[in-house]
């Protein structure tokens, strides 16, 4: 028996989502201790400088919560996938668990 998952083809895709929202996380973390820093400048250059970086931390607040929701997304739907798998083979998902546990155990009890 063959079992082909769409969803383990898409993991490479995930990490890298991963590591982009990880990016952004620090990117707007790093911005806004800026915005803060700078605060005290007056000049107009600073306030150019600071409404275009606040208008950067924006965009970027916005494209990491559309990429968590994505993610989000993506892991209900390969949720839904492996309920609908586990639902049509119960045996065989049962038979896997077991075998998965008992390599699990003896790994453990190894020494």
């Amino acid at each position: 028996m063959e079992t082909h998952f769409d969803s383990m083809e898409a993991a490479h895709g995930t990490l890298a989502r991963e590591r982009v929202m990880a990016d952004l996380r620090s990117l707007i973390h790093d911005s806004e201790e800026l915005l803060k820093a700078t605060a005290g400048e007056v000049g107009e250059k600073a306030k150019e400088a600071r409404s275009r970086l606040n208008a950067a931390l924006e965009r970027a607040r916005t494209t990491c919560g559309q990429l968590e929701d994505q993610t989000l997304a993506t892991a209900q739907a390969a949720a839904r996938k492996a309920d609908t798998t586990i639902r049509s083979h119960p045996y065989e998902s049962m038979g896997v668990a077991f075998g998965v546990g008992l390599l699990v155990g003896v790994l453990i009890t190894r020494k």
